[in-house]
């Protein structure tokens, strides 16, 4: 299966190295996609995804912010988008990020997120589009500034475990793993490949 991997805030794709090496063992076909995360080019990063799906049927795993572009590439329903049966977002944010929030309260986030403010600060809550499956994979080992920032709830450190959940995806999982670890650990990767099976 063709497969497209999308990093998450501050990385590169380089990160999702492990996870791509346990993909293509697997025998899928991984496009790992580095982008600008705090001011991405949204026409060029939609482009090369329909490119490389091409009329095939595709898988997205986004990790982080990674899970919210690919919500919005649903959402801006290129030609190629319809290919997308399956997405399996890693810690992703979906109903925005109350860390980043706490940044924009102290007079910050126009700094630190740039235009990647708008995916992490949605101004409603969305909704999983339509004709694509969603698997939402969350952690709760609270390593990370959510420990710090936001005591009372569950996270990963970084997105809060609610943050994780959205009105339509097919299943929510969590496991006891840090923000970034959920792109490291065999576990995940296991159960990647066991839904793209």
């Amino acid at each position: 299966m063709k497969i497209i991997l999308l990093h998450g805030l501050y990385m590169h794709g380089i990160a999702m190295i492990p996870l791509e090496k346990r993909l293509t063992d697997g025998g899928h076909t991984v496009l790992n996609i580095s982008y600008n995360t705090v001011m991405p080019n949204l026409n060029a990063l939609f482009g090369e995804i329909d490119t490389f799906i091409d009329g095939v049927e595709t898988a997205i795993v986004g990790h982080s912010m990674g899970g919210v572009i690919t919500r919005a590439y649903l959402e801006n329903e290129s030609e190629m988008s319809k290919y997308v049966k399956t997405v399996i977002t890693l810690g992703t944010p979906h109903k925005g990020s109350k860390v980043a929030a706490f940044f924009k309260e102290i007079g910050i986030s126009d700094f630190m997120f740039q235009e990647s403010s708008r995916f992490l600060l949605p101004d409603h809550e969305p909704t999983w589009p339509e004709g694509s499956t969603l698997y939402s994979i969350a952690g709760d080992m609270r390593i990370g500034p959510a420990t710090v920032l936001v005591r009372s709830e569950e996270s990963d450190g970084t997105v809060l475990v609610d943050e994780t959940k959205i009105d339509g995806m097919a299943s929510h999982e969590v496991f006891p793993l840090t923000h970034t670890a959920l792109i490291l650990a065999k576990r995940v990767a296991d159960r990647i490949i066991e839904i793209l099976a």
